[in-house]
């Protein structure tokens, strides 16, 4: 927190679970539940940038307020598989990794590991990946662990079939089969989450291949976090995912869309010369008008850069209108995918360019 120009107390924000469940407190008993919240936003950390973190990213969060069940968090990480399955991401390339808080809190009551402590064992499972193994053991052993204690926490953390103990993963995992994703989500006993106020199921997704270090997303049930900020108890459960490693994955595997970076327009109309360029954006307004996304250039300029700017942004019509056309109530058209060029008249361009893209999509 610091202070702006004015004075005033100001922040950037980390992350936006506790910012919804304060929002939600304060609205608590004029929402509709269950709430599904979903936003999209820049966020700021005060880290040392490296490849697939930087100080400044973007982040989508997912969250559903207002559920208590197995099958809402299923619902979450069936929103993640799709995801992947949408950009064209694979079981083989990445997973979801699945545990429950609450199936790890009973584990360590049967070790003997004191309930006050089970906040600074979560820790010490979430930095293992992190650590060298002799390290860890020792990092453990500092915590107050025993001998004892710490094999059977090793244990714990290899057994894949550890999730059978838990009521609420056994619904968890047959909700996921019934939604089809079962392929994109596993068990994972070492996946324990960093954050405190996770209390039942957290999951995160990672990349397979291991090139990119981190994980792509994360997250998990908070089913106390709103009555710790001032509201009635209500539970949720979410995910964030930032833009920079999924990125990463994407490029990878060679996944980035080819349209990133296209126009959305679909016609550039050319201005041929100071003369001109009220008749250029008089067409630009009545195509505009008939449905047909428009980008008027917005200067007199060479025409040949214009046609160069319509190559870059993949347009599929060019329009000129110079004088003879303007003269002779015509437009110059050509279509960039087919090298066709003719002139028509200005009252059957829209129809004309309606008509090419109409039979484009079809074919």
């Amino acid at each position: 927190m610091f202070s702006d120009r004015g004075g005033n107390l100001i922040t950037l924000r980390p992350e936006l679970t506790p910012t919804l469940v304060r929002m939600v407190a304060q609205r608590q008993h004029q929402l509709t539940y269950p709430l599904r919240w979903w936003s999209f936003g820049p966020f700021w950390r005060y880290e040392r940038p490296q490849k697939g973190r930087s100080r400044e990213f973007f982040q989508w969060n997912i969250d559903l307020i207002g559920i208590n069940s197995p099958e809402g968090d299923a619902e979450l990480a069936a929103i993640i598989a799709a995801f992947f399955q949408k950009t064209g991401l694979s079981p083989n390339q990445v997973t979801i990794l699945i545990n429950n808080r609450r199936l790890m809190d009973k584990e360590l009551n049967k070790l003997m590991v004191s309930q006050n402590d089970h906040h600074k064992v979560f820790q010490l499972i979430d930095r293992r990946a992190k650590m060298d193994p002799a390290d860890w053991e020792q990092y453990a052993i500092e915590l107050g662990l025993n001998s004892k204690q710490l094999d059977g926490l090793k244990t714990l953390l290899s057994d894949n079939e550890l999730w059978k103990n838990s009521h609420e993963l056994v619904r968890f995992f047959s909700a996921i089969d019934s939604l089809g994703f079962s392929d994109y989500v596993c068990y994972a006993p070492h996946v324990i989450r960093g954050l405190d106020y996770y209390t039942g199921t957290v999951f995160e997704a990672q990349d397979l291949k291991g090139v990119v270090k981190r994980s792509i997303l994360g997250g998990g049930r908070y089913d106390n976090l709103l009555a710790d900020v001032g509201g009635d108890p209500l539970p949720g459960v979410g995910f964030a995912m930032g833009d920079m490693v999924i990125s990463l994955i994407l490029e990878k595997y060679n996944l980035i869309p080819d349209g990133i970076g296209k126009s959305p327009a679909q016609v550039l109309v050319t201005v041929f010369g100071d003369e001109q360029i009220n008749a250029s954006l008089s067409i630009a307004a009545e195509l505009r008008e008939n449905g047909i996304n428009v980008n008027c250039y917005p200067e007199a300029t060479k025409l040949g850069k214009q046609f160069r700017f319509a190559d870059r942004i993949d347009v599929e019509f060019v329009i000129v209108l110079g004088p003879d056309e303007i003269s002779n109530n015509q437009v110059t058209i050509k279509h960039l995918k087919t090298g066709d060029q003719k002139s028509i008249a200005r009252s059957e361009v829209a129809s004309y360019i309606r008509q090419v893209l109409d039979a484009d999509n079809s074919s």
